[in-house]
């Protein structure tokens, strides 16, 4: 195929927005204490925002899957009074800001929340402060990009299999564990995925809901902030710019295809 000649008018604007993207990654990697990488990273209050991150990330994960599959096949083929407002609803903390989010799980299931106060008071359950309240600000944030991706395969996948394993008696349940999630497979990958690195990334709503005490909720991006500015901040930012690359180039071919 002849590749297609692009104009200067073109050429500039885009050169210069990919500028603006590029160069501060270059100064982050240029500017970074390479030499005192290994002594950042090795540090165990490093060490333990490293597996507070990977643990909460993972398990938010693991619940965006549980909860967020079966919302997702709702959006997609149960047409009920509603449904758009509650998609909107369910999808506003990828634009919501974290903090907000944070605010509003205080809200909730704070000590005085609408119920958090029924929970602590019937069951003994706290959750702000507590590493579970990191793995519900990462869920609460990052859910959304399981939910919307997971949807969208549901609603491009052929359903002629579904109808015709139902046609030779198979259950619903074994219909979607076996015909349904193979072929969004890649659909649910991709959004686990990302949101698992969304998940990993969680600034606002986990200091906001969860705060920042070390080995408990202290997260890598937390980390980040208390380091701030020493330059062991660089080194820790450099892991999470690595992780966050690695996962968006992963990806590239579910959004864009191989073009």
């Amino acid at each position: 195929m002849r590749q297609e000649r692009v104009p200067i008018v073109i050429v500039v604007p885009a050169a210069i927005g990919a500028a603006f993207f590029i160069v501060p990654l270059v100064g982050l990697i240029v500017r970074s204490p390479w030499g005192d990488a290994v002594t950042a990273l090795s540090a165990p209050e490093t060490f333990e925002a490293l597996k507070l991150s990977l643990i909460a990330s993972l398990s938010a994960t693991a619940v965006a899957v549980v909860l967020g599959v079966p919302l997702a096949w709702v959006y997609a083929r149960v047409a009920f009074p509603g449904r758009d407002l509650l998609r909107a609803l369910t999808t506003l903390p990828m634009v919501l800001p974290p903090v907000v989010g944070g605010i509003a799980l205080l809200l909730a299931f704070g000590r005085s929340g609408l119920l958090g106060a029924w929970l602590e008071n019937t069951f003994g359950i706290t959750l702000p402060f507590t590493t579970v309240g990191v793995v519900m600000a990462e869920t609460f944030v990052a859910m959304p990009f399981l939910i919307l991706t997971v949807e969208a395969g549901l609603r491009s996948m052929d359903r002629r299999y579904e109808e015709a394993a139902r046609a030779l008696g198979a259950s619903r349940w074994r219909v979607f564990i076996r015909v349904t999630l193979p072929l969004i497979g890649p659909s649910l990958f991709a959004g686990a995925v990302l949101c698992w690195a969304r998940a990993l990334g969680e600034f606002g709503a986990t200091i906001t809901f969860a705060g920042n005490f070390p080995g408990v909720t202290q997260t890598m991006p937390l980390a980040v902030y208390l380091l701030l500015p020493q330059e062991a901040s660089f080194i820790l930012s450099l892991v999470l710019l690595l992780v966050s690359l690695v996962v968006l180039v992963g990806l590239k071919d579910r959004w864009l295809g191989s073009a």
